[in-house]
This record gives structure tokens, C-alpha cells and sequence, in this order.
């Protein structure tokens, strides 16, 4: 049996946590809104190339419905997404992605048509502890004090209804994908967020847009778009190699890279209650898409 789907895996697991923390580099003098849909421009490069690569498969009304109804939603998580990275520590934010399977439990039961599981309720009380943890140094406060914790922290609330709308994308991402191919659907997806984001960003971003073109803000996201890129291909790569949940599971080492560029590039605090709570998240998840 082949392994090089770990591979992909592991580059697609690196290239998001470090594209999300050049991103945060980014934001911190500029709109959100461009710096998330600059970064979408800068990886269609990379992507565009591989269209040629891919042979074009035959298209039904089920990739189209599944295609059209996850675009909108998407374009909430982007912006909800980049939100979070902007407004809170990259070390409390990320591992909230982890909250998605709890969703896609019942997300996918109704969409898709999964079942849940003994050892998906195991999972679940992983990911529930390691979000307490997240807070822990919360708890001489009270014992429900990490709870509220996150409820003060915005971009842990932003992150948290990325990871509702994702469990939905997901399950509708599969079905396109289903009736596509993995690659195809990469490609056409990411471009068309490209381009229905673009208004939204220009809008939200006029009064900042000549000085953000003027001081060549944008040279900034050339490499986060890149390693954007970068990370879509090889995610599909890996799909189209293995079961998606153990590709997604090697992916979710991503949470840890993004906890360690939190500590290392800002200098953020807490970093041992909160790696200890996102990997215990993170065994949750595996668990729950692994084991289930």
C-alpha cells in the first residue's frame, strides 16, 4: 500500500498553518476584506497550471447544485475566517477548526447520509475537553470561567462558526467531488470564490484600496496566496489517494503548526495550556474520523 498521500498530507498541513500566519502578518495594518481576497487571487496561479494537467470530467446536475449551494457559505467562512486571525491569537482560534466534525455529525447524517458511531461520541468529549483547555488558566476564576472565556474572545467566536459552516461545505464539497473529481472541483471552486468575493472585497475595502495598492500592501499575500494554493492542490492530491478522513486527519497537524507560529512569530501567551488543549482536540477529531 502506498504512503505518499502522507506526504501530500503533511505539505497540506504546513502550507495552511503558515500561509495563515503570513496572513496575520499582513492584517495587521490592512482591510481584511483584500487581504482575503488577494490572497485568493495569488493562489489561482498555481492552480490554473494544474487545470491543465486534469483531464475534464462530465458534469451532472448534482455537481452543480452541491457547487453552487456551498459557494455562498464559503464566502462567509472566508470572511469570518480572516476575522479571526486578525482580531485574536492564532493560538486560540485555530484549534476551534477542530470543531467541525462535531458538526458534521449531524451535518452529514442529513446531507450526505453518515451515521455516527460509539467511538464518534468518545471523539466529541475530546474536542469539548480540549476547548476547555483552551481557557484553562481561566479556571481560578471559576469553574465555568474557561466556557466564558471564549464567549469574550471574538475571534474564538468567528472561528467556531467557521468550523458550523464548514461541516456544511464539507458535506457538500463531497458531493461535488463525487460527481466531479477531486482536482476539477479544487479548481473551478477556488476560482469562482475568487470572483464572487471580489465585489464584496473592493466594496468593504474602497476607502483603503489606493493605499493599499499604492504601499504595495499586496506584495505581502503573494506568498501566503502561493502556499494557499499550494495546500488546495495537495489536499485533493491526497484525497484522490486515500480516504478522505485519514488525509483530513494528518491535515489537522496543521492546528499545531499554527499554535507554534503563534508562539514563536507574536509571541503569544498561555501557549502550554492551549497546545495541550489543541492536541487533545486534535485526538478528538482523529478519532472521530479514523475510529467512527
Amino acid at each position: 500500500m502506498s504512503y505518499i498521500w502522507i506526504v501530500f498530507a503533511l505539505i497540506s498541513a504546513f502550507t495552511l498553518a503558515t500561509s495563515d500566519a503570513l496572513t496575520k502578518r499582513a492584517l495587521q495594518n490592512s482591510n481584511e476584506y483584500l487581504v482575503a481576497w488577494f490572497r485568493l487571487v495569488f493562489s489561482l496561479p498555481l492552480l490554473l497550471i494544474v487545470w491543465f494537467f486534469i483531464p475534464i470530467p462530465q458534469l451532472d446536475k448534482e455537481f452543480y447544485r452541491a457547487f453552487f449551494i456551498a459557494l455562498p457559505i464559503e464566502i462567509i467562512t472566508i470572511v469570518l475566517y480572516i476575522k479571526a486571525l486578525k482580531v485574536s491569537p492564532l493560538s486560540l482560534t485555530l484549534p476551534f477548526l477542530a470543531l467541525t466534525p462535531i458538526v458534521l455529525i449531524f451535518a452529514s447524517y442529513f446531507i450526505v447520509g453518515e451515521t455516527v458511531s460509539l467511538w464518534g461520541g468518545t471523539g466529541i468529549f475530546l474536542i469539548a475537553s480540549g476547548s476547555y483547555i483552551l481557557n484553562l488558566s481561566e479556571i481560578k476564576k471559576g469553574i465555568f470561567e474557561p466556557f466564558k472565556a471564549i464567549t469574550r474572545e471574538k475571534g474564538s467566536l468567528f472561528m467556531i462558526g467557521v468550523a458550523l459552516l464548514y461541516s456544511i461545505t464539507a458535506s457538500f464539497g463531497k458531493i461535488a467531488i463525487e460527481h466531479s473529481s477531486p482536482l476539477f472541483f479544487a479548481i473551478t471552486y477556488f476560482t469562482a470564490l475568487t470572483v464572487f468575493f471580489a465585489p464584496i472585497a473592493l466594496w468593504m475595502g474602497r476607502y483603503e484600496l489606493k493605499s493599499f495598492m499604492s504601499e504595495m500592501q499586496l506584495r505581502y499575500l503573494i506568498l501566503p496566496g502561493i502556499l494557499y494554493g499550494l495546500m488546495a492542490a495537495t489536499h485533493m492530491l491526497g484525497m484522490k489517494l486515500t480516504k478522505v478522513a485519514y488525509m483530513v486527519s494528518v491535515k489537522r497537524l496543521s492546528l499545531i503548526i499554527g499554535i507554534l507560529y503563534g508562539y514563536f512569530l507574536f509571541r503569544e501567551e498561555n501557549i502550554r495550556e492551549r497546545l495541550l488543549g489543541a492536541i487533545i482536540m486534535l485526538i478528538g477529531f482523529v478519532i472521530i474520523v479514523t475510529a467512527s
